[in-house]
């Protein structure tokens, strides 16, 4: 189930806060909170392979073998499987302590939302990334999310996608988010 937080039309673009489970979104694309080596063993990774199937694993291997590993800051592009979203985009986020952590966190969100317009995808859901075992502040994440996608959107004004969620399955993830956008939003 999931329940919509927040909601606001911005720059031609519906974004949502939402809660729930992100393998279960109705969107072109979900978004995976990854490693460099695109190993998804836990936390959001674990969960997305599990409900989508093991071809996210062995096409993420794939890449991997093919382009080498997803540095910090950038993403790479999968099928989804048997999940209901079309793909997967597996963004490296930091981990916090590594230093200039906000602007590798903005490059993960941006290079999510580039792969996204590059395949002309209308629609993508994105988890908190790096704010888990990373250890990313929420607060801090939120911030630069919403910074992101706002900045994103400003160079952007002619696009194919039209509507970006942000889906956390903890409930005080999903509540920082939310203070976060109305506070910026109302």
């Amino acid at each position: 189930m999931t329940t919509q937080l927040w909601e606001r039309k911005i720059k031609g673009c519906l974004l949502s806060v939402v809660q729930g489970d992100l393998t279960l979104q109705q969107v072109d694309a979900i978004v995976n909170a990854a490693n460099e080596q695109l190993h998804h063993g836990g936390g959001v990774a674990g969960a997305i392979v599990r409900a989508g199937g093991a071809i996210i694993q062995t096409e993420s291997n794939a890449w991997v073998k093919t382009h080498g590993r997803v540095p910090t800051g950038s993403a790479a592009i999968t099928g989804a499987g048997e999940l209901s979203a079309r793909h997967v985009i597996h963004a490296v986020g930091p981990i916090w302590g590594t230093g200039d952590e906000v602007n590798k966190l903005a490059s993960a969100v941006r290079s999510a939302l580039e792969l996204a317009e590059q395949h002309k995808l209308a629609s993508i859901s994105l988890p908190a990334i790096s704010s888990g075992i990373y250890g990313f502040p929420k607060e801090l994440c939120a911030k630069t999310f919403f910074d992101t996608i706002e900045n994103w959107l400003d160079e952007r004004p002619k696009r194919s996608l039209a509507e970006i969620r942000l889906c956390n399955f903890d409930n005080p993830t999903a509540n920082v988010f939310e203070r976060e956008a109305r506070r910026r939003f109302g």
